[in-house]
């Protein structure tokens, strides 16, 4: 069975955010709380069908009573649909690759709609299954039974964007914000040496992630084709950051990932030219400070510089 992509609600509330069941849960503002790397197998997201797939949740549909009083938000669908465009980008798909057998919704699968596995039907009543799992079968309360068809029509949306310059209007289209750029070049200090940095026109620090782990002397590898750095530090303790770099950046991200079963990921990064823009090699880019953050280094402000890492 080919990859496939599968997209699910918490059932919780909107702040819900744990390891283990997902690899990305996108909470209510829309922000994607990525998890564990795409490239590796969860046990328990999708019954029979947790291999060689990715699994996003948005975290809502915790109500009680009535579940629909914490529906799934815009900004939750906005980074679902986002976030899966991205993936399949990673992968090489293109707009027309997005159908139910790469992209499905629980509700879906639960019911077999692909005609893959065969299995008892659990999924919605209306398609003749016993209701236990009906993620994203609607996106709204009383709204049409076509979840499915409506995401993927919204990911196709995004992948032709991404594929044109002046993409002709569509129905249910999601704005597309224009790429992160840099804005100069500058250096800082880190463990006493120069550390080159570019500035975004946020005003944010970047800095190559090659050369922030060699100036740490923390042991790496590069995955090319996963996009994912190894990081072989056992005493990194990834934490969930508000802020944390999003697909609509409008860069393709990497993942910096502890080397252990499930991958947890400790940030993400962008895939860009280098400062100058002269080789057209891609490298990758983090930033300064969220690197500094996970990996226990002190900061200093004004100017901004990195001492050592805590502990070590």
């Amino acid at each position: 069975m080919g990859a496939t992509i599968y997209l699910h609600w918490t059932a919780t509330h909107y702040d819900w955010v744990r390891s283990g069941h997902y690899h990305s849960i996108i909470d209510g503002d829309g922000k994607v709380h990525c998890l564990h790397a795409y490239s590796v197998d969860l046990p328990a997201h999708t019954w029979g069908r947790n291999n060689n797939s990715v699994a996003l949740s948005c975290a809502c549909m915790g109500g009680q009573p009535d579940p629909w009083s914490q529906p799934p938000t815009v900004a939750q669908l906005k980074g679902l649909c986002e976030e899966t465009a991205a993936i399949a980008r990673s992968w090489g798909w293109q707009a027309e690759d997005i159908t139910i057998n790469t992209v499905m919704t629980h509700a879906e699968a639960a019911s077999n709609r692909d005609g893959r596995i065969l299995h008892d039907n659990y999924g919605p009543m209306i398609w003749g299954g016993t209701g236990e799992r009906w993620d994203l079968l609607q996106l709204e309360a009383n709204g049409s039974s076509d979840g499915g068809d409506q995401l993927r029509q919204r990911i196709k949306s995004l992948l032709h964007q991404q594929a044109s310059a002046e993409p002709e209007p569509h129905d249910g289209a999601i704005e597309q914000q224009p790429p992160l750029q840099f804005q100069r070049t500058s250096s800082m200090r880190a463990r006493g040496e120069a550390l080159p940095i570019v500035i975004d026109t946020e005003g944010r620090s970047w800095a190559l992630a090659a050369d922030l782990l060699v100036r740490y002397g923390i042991t790496y590898s590069w995955d090319s084709n996963l996009r994912r750095v190894l990081i072989g530090s056992l005493d990194v303790v990834p934490s969930f950051r508000e802020d944390g770099v999003q697909s609509d950046v409008g860069w393709p991200l990497f993942e910096m990932t502890l080397q252990s079963h499930q991958a947890p990921v400790i940030l993400r990064g962008i895939l860009r030219p280098s400062a100058d823009e002269s080789d057209g090699d891609h490298r990758a880019w983090c930033r300064v400070l969220e690197f500094a953050e996970e990996f226990g280094i002190s900061v200093v402000f004004s100017p901004f510089s990195l001492g050592e890492r805590r502990g070590g």
